[in-house]
């Protein structure tokens, strides 16, 4: 152990009293706050968002952190257009005088990423497996056929593989993502993309993919000369399933194909016809940020950035009565161990070399529109930021025995991650699910996007004083029952131990790579490499 770590921890540890500058009742209170209904669910664009950074910018000046925002304010503006697909939205197939209607909602949901208020289109269906082309695996599921102009049919996800060698065997890599599927398909032309969603490939439920698609989405507002698709959608397995059989074909028949390097795009003979009725608006939405400077004055021009996302579904459909997808999880939780860890900096009798930025960023359940948007227009520089430390969904749940850190291990900083997890008596646990691409899925992205090291801090599933298995029992019903669903509320039984215990980890690491001579870097080779 170094001596600068043992200091760092030995002052960590007295962090955590009950009373001290890390309070899981004040982050408790917070999550409190920013999950309940009077905030309507923080939808981007909407009172309770402003509420919301009302709160934040106000709780980060209460604790000390510097306005760090646009024109000396808390707040920088994100320009965005809002798409609110409406449920007149019509997608239909035809095959050889034989027609099907898809139901919104109940079999597909989609935007149009033209960001028209009327987009009416059709084509031929090309089925092309995951709609992959990775040459450094040699794959590739369009074999030069030209997709100009078709409607694209395929899986998410990507090829089932135990080998690390092989899109880096049960980790999801970019590739697996519906983003990557879309950003792909418009690449070389299709006029739309349709994925089919079964649970085992998207990694969650029909229900999160309808709370999530069936409304307003945002988007950077395109330039004049740029491009989208006109549908960027998903239908059911059981819609998927029907579609296929029109051509003589099951989802199970063109699962296993997409499994096969020699996979070629298959013309389904079918013909796609939709018309996308949308709501298009300009969004007034901004990320907040704060800044405790630092000591150096050679290094405080450098910060680490810790982030967490403050939006969430909004208002929307409701369930069992219920209409506000509070978001207490996802991500009050994040929010609340970010003003903590503002609140342990500005409190700190001895400054950490290099700053702290505190950004809490907008739009992340829109595909992390806030947080790429900070990547493309920083307030410091990409080679002026040592490292972005993300917390989303932490489980307040009990006291923590394990901390997961996924995406460190692509870093130099595992090391020191690793050394400050033991002396805290949290055992770091891999990602449990790496299949389900988590990494790719948080704000953190963004900044690895940029070449700058980020991954999230969470805990995992086994919690001291509960029986074997609680923790994964509790993780299995948040997922299936609670994420993206109105009942991610508040609980006045939820224990905050753990949030408190990963605001600390975090405030320890933070402060240790702030007050190292060189700024962290990812390992050899790793794809983000600066």
């Amino acid at each position: 152990m170094t001596k600068s770590i043992g200091i760092v921890v030995i002052a960590g540890l007295a962090l955590f009293a009950a009373e001290g500058p890390i309070s899981p009742a004040r982050i408790r209170e917070d999550v409190k706050y920013l999950s309940s209904d009077a905030l309507e669910g923080r939808g981007v664009g909407t009172k309770g968002g402003d509420l919301a950074t009302e709160y934040l910018a106000a709780q980060f000046a209460k604790a000390g952190a510097r306005p760090a925002g646009d024109n000396g304010t808390y707040f920088q503006k994100v320009p965005l257009v809002g798409i609110d697909p409406q449920p007149a939205s019509q997608l239909s197939a035809t095959f050889r005088g034989k027609d099907l209607q898809f139901k919104w909602l109940d079999d597909f949901v989609a935007v149009d990423e033209q960001q028209r208020p009327d987009q009416r289109f059709e084509g031929q269906a090309v089925f092309v497996g995951h709609g992959i082309a990775a040459p450094q695996w040699n794959w590739d599921d369009y074999k030069g056929v030209d997709v100009t102009g078709k409607i694209l049919v395929m899986f998410t996800n990507e090829p089932t593989s135990n080998d690390p060698k092989f899109f880096d065997g049960r980790a999801l890599t970019y590739y697996g993502r519906w983003t990557y599927k879309y950003e792909e398909g418009l690449r070389r032309g299709a006029k739309a993309v349709i994925l089919i969603h079964t649970t085992p490939t998207a990694g969650y439920g029909w229900d999160v993919v309808r709370s999530s698609w069936g409304r307003e989405t945002p988007y950077v507002k395109l330039a004049p000369d740029e491009k989208g698709l006109a549908c960027a959608g998903w239908i059911t397995r059981e819609a998927g399933d029907r579609l296929l059989r029109l051509a003589g074909k099951t989802v199970d028949e063109m699962l296993a194909a997409s499994e096969r390097p020699d996979f070629r795009p298959i013309d389904l003979g079918v013909l796609i016809r939709g018309r996308m009725l949308s709501k298009v608006r300009d969004l007034d939405t901004r990320n907040v940020a704060a800044l405790v400077p630092g000591s150096d004055p050679n290094l405080k021009d450098e910060v680490v950035v810790y982030s967490a996302h403050w939006d969430h579904l909004g208002v929307g459909t409701p369930v069992n009565g219920d209409s506000i997808y509070n978001g207490a999880i996802d991500n009050a939780t994040g929010c609340g161990i970010l003003l903590e860890l503002a609140r342990a900096w500005a409190s700190a009798p001895h400054k950490p070399r290099r700053s702290a930025l505190f950004l809490a960023v907008t739009a992340e359940e829109g595909n992390l529109k806030g947080s790429a948007y900070y990547a493309r227009h920083p307030l410091f520089p990409a080679a002026k930021t040592a490292i972005d430390l993300n917390f989303d969904a932490v489980y307040p749940w009990g006291r923590a025995k394990e901390i997961v850190i996924s995406g460190a291990e692509r870093t130099d900083v595992l090391p020191i991650a690793e050394q400050i997890a033991q002396r805290l008596n949290l055992a770091v646990k891999p990602d449990a699910h790496p299949e389900q691409g988590h990494y790719f899925r948080s704000d953190h992205f963004s900044f690895a996007h940029a070449g700058i090291p980020a991954f999230s801090i969470g805990v995992g599933t086994e919690f001291a004083g509960k029986p074997p298995g609680y923790g994964e029992q509790m993780f299995a019903e948040y997922n299936s029952k609670h994420y993206h669903q109105p009942s991610d509320e508040f609980q006045p039984d939820w224990d905050f131990t753990a949030t408190a215990q990963a605001a600390q980890f975090g405030f320890i690491l933070g402060t240790e790579i702030a007050n190292q001579d060189k700024l962290p870097g990812w390992r050899p080779g790793d794809a983000f490499h600066r």
